[in-house]
């Protein structure tokens, strides 16, 4: 590796795409550091339903590629699940056609089939076995994995990119790339999600009704993430009551035991929506290497190995070039 890239690297973001990519860089023997505004457990991912689907992310070829990458390191820390937040759960995509999804997943999700009338009441749905990730235990895992790889979070708020005091700059920082870079083409698109605990629901279901309407259930152990909203454009990270007291109701149309479950946390994400995904390289006004890895909207989790491989293969080419 060139000598002048063998210093530490910034990671910029501490959500999952940011942590994920500083593991890969980490793991390669590089000396990282991630610089996140909130604490891990505070940022943007840590809201998110976190249900392995390349949902709202652009472009759909590479987006499905990096998802199959993913699906390939969530099989395997599935297998433990108490640690790494992941399991593999099984449930209902409503409204999505097996065959679709089986030209695409090429075999690797075995087991997909048509889900049947007494698993989903809606006119088509597709049953699968997905990685369900809990990211309350996700993202300090991914913290915990990059420490044990020598690399570092710090909690420091920047107003520029070039504030970052390394040769080179990844950018992670999602919504803040408005500004930051800045790049007004990502924009947020709002999501309302509320915690209810689990009174026995193991599968889960995704559907939309035809106003457009979300409804979707992610079991976890003790709980269930009840969902959702997507507002275009919108920017409050404040619950709305009313918005909320919907969401429980569509979901507990569909699952009614969720009826009168104990409400334990209302939450707000705003997914860094783009046309499409930024990963490449590109450099900072003194000439320092700068890595893009942003816009993924809702599909961050999804894709986050497969987008840090790829921007892990940038900064290596950086070095070797």
């Amino acid at each position: 590796m060139n000598s002048d890239l063998r210093g530490d690297v910034v990671v910029v973001g501490g959500g999952v795409v940011g942590l994920t990519t500083a593991v890969l860089l980490a793991e390669r023997g590089l000396r990282v550091r991630v610089w996140t505004r909130e604490p891990v457990e505070r940022t943007t991912s840590a809201v998110a339903g976190a249900l392995w689907w390349p949902y709202r992310i652009e472009p759909e070829a590479s987006a499905r590629t990096w998802a199959l990458r993913s699906l390939d390191v969530y099989g395997e820390l599935a297998g433990r699940p108490e640690v790494t937040g992941v399991r593999m759960v099984e449930g209902v995509m409503g409204g999505t056609d097996p065959d679709a999804v089986g030209s695409w997943t090429a075999g690797r999700l075995p087991g997909l089939r048509a889900a049947t009338a007494a698993e989903f009441a809606g006119p088509a749905g597709l049953w699968a076995r997905l990685p369900l990730i809990d990211m309350s235990v996700h993202l300090p895992w991914l913290r915990g994995r990059l420490e044990a790889a020598g690399g570092t979070v710090q909690e420091r708020a920047v107003s520029a990119l070039t504030q970052a005091d390394a040769p080179v700059v990844v950018n992670c920082t999602g919504l803040g790339a408005r500004e930051l870079v800045p790049d007004p083409a990502v924009r947020p698109v709002r999501g309302q999600l509320v915690v209810v605990e689990n009174p026995g629901i193991r599968t889960w279901l995704v559907t939309e009704d035809p106003a457009g309407e979300m409804a979707y259930v992610f079991p976890h152990p003790r709980r269930v993430v009840l969902g959702g909203t997507a507002e275009e454009d919108a920017w409050s990270p404040r619950p709305d009551p009313a918005v909320a007291e919907a969401i429980v109701r569509r979901c507990a149309a569909l699952r009614p035991e969720l009826a009168g479950a104990r409400i334990l946390e209302h939450r707000v994400g705003l997914r860094p929506v783009r046309d499409t995904v930024r990963l490449e390289r590109d450099s900072l006004p003194d000439g320092r290497v700068l890595v893009h890895n942003y816009g993924h909207g809702g599909g961050g989790v999804t894709v986050a190995w497969g987008c840090a491989r790829e921007a892990a293969g940038l900064v290596a080419a950086a070095a070797s070039g």
